[in-house]
């Protein structure tokens, strides 16, 4: 059996950090068989579904690394076959029409909850005779549903999941307007394209067992369902805005590298052994659903920025370039000069061990962008005093003859803190903070090497001759 997975989120919002992680389950598992991986976008809810959510979804793929197999199913496409299947069960006796009116289902719930019921429908229309319908009442059409016995699903990480027939009541298909819902058309789709794995959230739990009901009553295989426990925030609580960013997109804004984001959702309720980072090619070639557990994982945000900071410190420096520049750009406000591209080139090495996010190296490397004369943060505007500035005049002399390289600069500002009886220190800050603008930076000396002795120079005169630091 080749394995078909699907990822099938509804375009109602952002591709959020749970539906990211089934996505990657599903992605993972069908290449870890060398099966195929589906996007199939449930945009039947037509009030709610938007083609900004659709854009936002396959963006946030794209940007995971997610690769899809063949075209996006669109389910709504989907409706006519939907529908001849609702009517399909209807002439085999499977469904019947519900013509019970609003009022009358919201009488039947009340009455439920009055008398300590569970709030189901009660199948008034299940037994009845057509001939008794009401004139000009648009029907439902209900699935009708095994009354008798259980329904068990073989649950890929939750194990044998039994429910008594008796528990659950008899859905609705297809709606009084003629569309069908969500759960005849998450079956028909999963049969029509082959599925032969379903990994989701297991809030669908419920919804496995009333859909293999449906997929036997059809004479279908369902797929081997695989639900795996929902992610938590740091308190306990599913996860939500309220702690913190939630959607893909918006850590992709902060910085984050697509593969330390694998990386991250992978380790958030699967594992392997004792490893943290794991490969995209170690996880394709290790994941299974054994290693998914039973209980739901809880987000650390300082662990993901933690796990990023590794994989920018690996990361190509030429990449890291070419991701930041729109950065970059538009933080200043324009697009940055081809030497200062090459001046940060040079500077990243230095720049990336300090960075946990993308928009940490573009702030850190801000300095050999701003315009000049540079506007020192608050910080470095305190260790600029007056005494500092007639320090750095002194400085600039002695530099000014200085042969421009690295260990050269070293030697110099050290004889010259020597000479001054300071500690290196006590030259290197105020020497940081007219250079960078900032209270800190890489390596003083390699920033100078980087940004050259012209424009080295020309920024500590500047600071020297500044009258409002």
């Amino acid at each position: 059996m080749s394995v078909i997975t699907r990822f099938a989120p509804s375009p109602t919002g952002y591709l959020h950090l749970g539906g990211a992680r089934t996505a990657l389950f599903n992605w993972l598992y069908a290449r870890h068989h060398g099966g195929q991986f589906r996007l199939r976008i449930e945009d039947t809810d037509r009030k709610r579904s938007t083609n900004e959510a659709i854009d936002q979804i396959i963006e946030g793929m794209r940007w995971l690394g997610l690769d899809w197999d063949g075209d996006i199913v669109y389910q709504f496409a989907g409706v006519a076959r939907h529908a001849e299947i609702a009517r399909q069960l209807l002439e085999n006796g499977g469904a019947y029409h519900c013509y019970c009116s609003p009022d009358e289902l919201t009488v039947m719930r009340e009455r439920a909850r009055a008398e300590g019921r569970p709030v189901r429908y009660d199948g008034t229309w299940r037994d009845r005779d057509p001939a008794d319908a009401p004139a000009g009442v648009p029907p439902v059409i209900r699935f009708k549903a095994p009354r008798e016995g259980e329904t068990i699903v073989e649950d890929g990480v939750q194990g044998p999941v039994r429910v008594g027939n008796e528990q659950l009541d008899d859905m609705v298909l297809m709606r009084a307007d003629g569309t069908p819902t969500y759960m005849l058309s998450v079956v028909v789709d999963d049969h029509d394209m082959g599925i032969t794995h379903a990994i989701r959230g297991d809030d669908h739990l419920t919804n496995a067992v009333r859909q293999t009901q449906l997929f036997m009553a059809l004479g279908w295989t369902p797929p081997v369902f695989a639900h795996i426990p929902l992610i938590h925030g740091a308190d306990g609580a599913k996860l939500s805005k309220r702690h913190g960013a939630v959607a893909v997109g918006e850590y992709q804004q902060m910085g984050v590298l697509p593969e330390a984001m694998r990386n991250y959702l992978l380790r958030l309720g699967w594992g392997h052994g004792d490893e943290e980072i794991i490969s995209t090619d170690q996880a394709v070639e290790w994941f299974d659903l054994g290693g998914v557990g039973k209980s739901p994982a809880r987000f650390d945000s300082d662990k993901l920025l933690n796990l990023n900071g590794h994989y920018i410190r690996s990361a190509n420096d030429e990449r890291l370039v070419d991701m930041c520049l729109p950065g970059i750009a538009s933080a200043i406000g324009r697009q940055p000069g081809k030497q200062q591209i090459e001046q940060f080139r040079a500077l990243i090495p230095e720049l990336k061990p300090r960075a946990k996010t993308l928009l940490e190296l573009i702030e850190s490397s801000i300095f050999l962008f701003a315009a000049r004369p540079l506007k020192p943060n608050e910080k470095a505007a305190k260790i600029l005093t007056d005494d500092a500035r007639a320090l750095l005049a002194r400085l600039n002399t002695k530099l000014s003859t200085t042969d421009w390289a690295r260990d050269a600069l070293e030697t110099a500002v050290r004889e010259f803190a020597e000479r001054e009886d300071l500690k290196l220190g006590k030259v290197a800050q105020p020497l940081r903070a007219a250079l960078t603008g900032s209270n800190v930076s890489p390596g003083i000396f390699d920033v100078m090497a980087v940004l050259g002795k012209e424009d080295s120079l020309g920024r500590i005169q500047e600071t020297c001759d500044s009258e409002n630091v």
